[in-house]
């Protein structure tokens, strides 16, 4: 039988849109491969090279994530994060659901677009491009600053910004190149960390985890106040970059009804565990107390906000401190890069994606004759990854991140529940369990709490931001004006459906 169906969409096991056609009509899959041209895409990715890829991108983000949720949490550092968790097995069953299903790039963006329209799926697709964005330089400003064990001036602005700026700036010139990071590099580093981390986790519950520590750290209403514990709930979210990782890379995995929930589940076991002990460790190493002025405090943020995981290598005993320093340095700064570089990566294929579906004019997505890569993205994307890492503030970019994810993740929940009704005989390799039956329709438990949450949580951020309103809501309007624009040059009505 035929590997796509009558609509045109692939089936389990068949190729990835991606993978037909350089436009993306089915009919054309046939005439290439009677040709015997290239596909574009293959499926080479197992379960281990996609909790690798995965894990490299979600497990990168304890290196700075656990300083600005500490930040507002203080106390109840460790329970935020464990609610965040719960808040990413949500997501991420929703993301193992659609990319089964839908096993091409553009993550929230295709799924919305399958569900709904292209308006709909261009909202989703450009908050999710401000996120990749974001995930550049957050990474790429932390790498600096774990560099700063070796060069203690990268620890100050504005030279943490400026290295964070050479690090776009360089990976940007290797990716126009077309030369990309091999596969199975990323898996020997990204277990490379795992083990590290693991390792910290067990020194820190032996050595330095004190629960009455722990316990006496919280001050109900106090440190935090309750607009504190939103802010930290909200912020939260950066502790998850990366789970539409998962989304994109659906049609480069071998098996994808069974290698991505496993890969999922992995991933979110794996994280889950580390953010438990690091963060019980970091709040244990580094109480919090009220300072002469009346705020309350952590060493942990006044001290290593930037580079936390730093903050619990030298709060060891003994020669730990040098050793685990000098080692998480190394290892911190490598894999923040190869997130820089995923982040850099993820946004030009993200273009490339919403331009081959007419939501972008074709100037962002288009390929080089030479190196096969959307160079035009990869340039725009740096230089404003740039401009927001010279703010040398890691607060405005976890601020950012929380903006747009959220948002996409919103997408991603209210998409797979639409699917479930508009077409409850879509292929699904993979489906979330524990359903409610609603009209003949099995709409999942778990995707309706996690957009009702993620909603609630992007009004939080909406609320207690302020900067990361300004800037998001002025992404947002930018974005609107071209997709605005661009459907008036092609003389469609912007909320046209994908067909039309």
């Amino acid at each position: 039988m035929s590997e796509i169906d009558k609509r045109g969409n692939n089936l389990p096991g068949g190729p990835a849109p991606d993978q037909m056609t350089r436009g993306g009509r089915p009919g054309d899959f046939f005439v290439r491969r009677k040709l015997k041209l290239p596909r574009r895409l293959h499926r080479v990715l197992g379960v281990g090279g996609l909790f690798g890829a995965a894990y490299g991108d979600v497990g990168s983000s304890v290196y700075y994530a656990l300083g600005v949720v500490s930040m507002s949490a203080l106390g109840l550092t460790p329970p935020v994060l464990m609610i965040s968790g719960i808040i990413f097995l949500f997501t991420a069953l929703t993301y193992a659901e659609g990319a089964t299903a839908l096993p091409e790039a553009g993550g929230s963006g295709a799924f919305a677009r399958r569900a709904f329209n292209d308006w709909i799926s261009f909202i989703a697709g450009w908050v999710l491009m401000m996120d990749y964005i974001v995930t550049m330089s957050i990474s790429a400003f932390s790498a600096a600053n774990y560099l700063g064990f070796f060069i203690p001036l990268l620890k100050t602005w504005p030279a943490n910004s400026i290295v964070g700026i050479c690090i776009v700036a360089g990976l940007a010139l290797i990716n126009l190149t077309g030369i990309k990071e091999s596969s199975r590099l990323n898996v020997v580093l990204v277990t490379i960390d795992l083990v590290t981390q693991i390792i910290i986790g067990i020194l820190g519950a032996i050595l330095i985890i004190n629960l009455p520590t722990l316990i006496n750290n919280i001050h109900w209403g106090v440190a935090p106040t309750m607009d504190q514990l939103l802010f930290g709930i909200s912020i939260s979210m950066v502790a998850y970059t990366g789970i539409e990782t998962v989304a994109n890379l659906g049609s480069e995995t071998k098996d994808p009804g069974k290698s991505i929930p496993r890969a999922v589940m992995m991933v979110f076991a794996a994280v889950i565990i580390m953010y438990a002990l690091l963060s019980m460790t970091a709040l244990s190493a580094y109480p919090v107390y009220q300072m002469p002025d009346g705020k309350w405090v952590t060493d942990l943020t006044q001290k290593f906000l930037e580079d936390p995981i730093m903050g619990i290598a030298y709060a060891m005993p003994g020669f730990l401190p040098y050793f685990l320093g000098f080692w998480v340095a190394l290892l911190a700064a490598t894999i923040l890069i190869i997130a820089t570089n995923a982040g850099m990566l993820g946004a030009s294929r993200l273009a490339y994606f919403m331009g081959q579906r007419k939501q972008m004019p074709d100037f962002f997505g288009s390929i080089s004759k030479r190196a096969r890569v959307p160079q035009n993205a990869i340039l725009i994307f740096s230089v404003i990854a740039a401009v927001l890492i010279s703010s040398g503030k890691v607060e405005l970019l976890a601020d950012l991140y929380a903006f747009g994810a959220v948002l996409a993740y919103t997408s991603a929940h209210v998409s797979i529940i639409a699917l479930r009704i508009k077409e409850p005989n879509l292929p699904r390799p993979f489906k979330i369990p524990l359903n409610i039956k609603v009209k003949g329709r099995e709409i999942p438990v778990t995707a309706v709490l996690g957009g009702l949450i993620t909603a609630g949580t992007w009004l939080i951020v909406v609320y207690t931001h302020h900067l990361g309103r300004i800037v998001g809501f002025s992404w947002m309007a930018i974005g609107l004006l071209i997709y605005i624009l661009y459907k008036r040059y092609q003389k469609k009505h912007p909320s046209a459906s994908p067909e039309t």
